[in-house]
């Protein structure tokens, strides 16, 4: 049966989350707020809230169509808060006209051909993994300068990790035009585990640490709040948020219902399968 966890905590130097998540089967999603306080806390829960929305309908298959939908009315709903701002007066700080915007990163369970599999969605530097027979994956591909700059090869991976660039986006939801989704299909492998975090997570611990706490922390939620807890001794200076998600069994793929103990709102067949970097619409 699928099972999962959420934890979040505002980081050892911020005051205010503007985290979000929301975790019902089959919609997983974490977001990352910006703008400031009260603007990026609203941003988050805009997608939260959107995505509620669609596990509300209860449906077993749903499309990247309708969750690049989701999305846009998440987007919408960014700007149009930040419009009734305009309109009071109070969307100026310094000057500047202040802007709303957050990353979103999940999977949605869904079926193709009678089988399950994962639309993973991504927007902005958030992530999603796949913890399988002991590896870990980096499914999403981050939309930041950093990932732009060691496409070009002109620093590495390991770089990336402490450029003073790192937290630059180059996608977001609700600042300007609407953001293009990136889509992959994963099918459900039985006995993986999906992690969803924000950048937060990453920016503290490194993937053989991750690794080591999806591979021996069994429960999802208790999971979840170990890689948080490890994130924060470890000093993190930003916002963290962590969803894991322990794929369903074969009976519960196909529609038994499944117990979701870590709700909040807040040879490998690839038959259907797009890898990473690969446009999954």
């Amino acid at each position: 049966m699928t099972q999962w966890g959420v934890a979040t905590d505002a980081g050892g130097r911020r005051s205010v989350n503007e985290d979000a998540a929301f975790a019902q089967e089959p919609v997983f999603v974490v977001a990352d707020g910006m703008g400031g306080h009260a603007r990026g806390e609203m941003a988050s829960q805009a997608v939260a809230d959107a995505f509620r929305a669609l596990a509300a309908r209860g449906s077993r298959h749903i499309s990247a169509d309708e969750v690049d939908a989701v999305v846009r009315q998440a987007a919408a709903a960014i700007r149009r808060t930040m419009e009734e701002e305009t309109a009071s007066g109070w969307a100026e700080t310094d000057g500047r006209e202040a802007v709303a915007g957050t990353t979103v990163a999940g999977v949605v369970l869904t079926e193709q051909d009678g089988e399950p599999y994962w639309l993973v969605l991504n927007v902005g530097d958030s992530r999603v993994y796949r913890f399988s027979a002991g590896q870990l994956q980096q499914v999403s591909v981050d939309h930041s300068l950093v990932q732009e700059m060691v496409d070009a090869g002109t620093i590495d991976a390991a770089d990336a990790r402490t450029h003073p660039r790192r937290n630059v986006i180059t996608r977001a939801i609700g600042t300007g035009p609407d953001a293009e989704v990136d889509f992959w299909m994963l099918r459900v492998q039985p006995g993986e585990r999906i992690l969803l975090c924000t950048d937060g997570l990453v920016g503290e611990l490194d993937d053989a640490q991750i690794a080591e706490i999806l591979a021996t922390v069994a429960n999802p939620a208790q999971a979840a709040q170990t890689l948080v807890c490890h994130a924060v001794t470890g000093g993190a200076s930003d916002n963290v948020t962590v969803v894991v998600v322990d794929a369903p069994d074969e009976a519960s793929a196909a529609g038994t219902t499944a117990r979701t103990p870590g709700a909040a709102d807040e040879d490998e067949d690839e038959a259907g399968t797009t890898l990473p970097g690969e446009s999954g619409r």
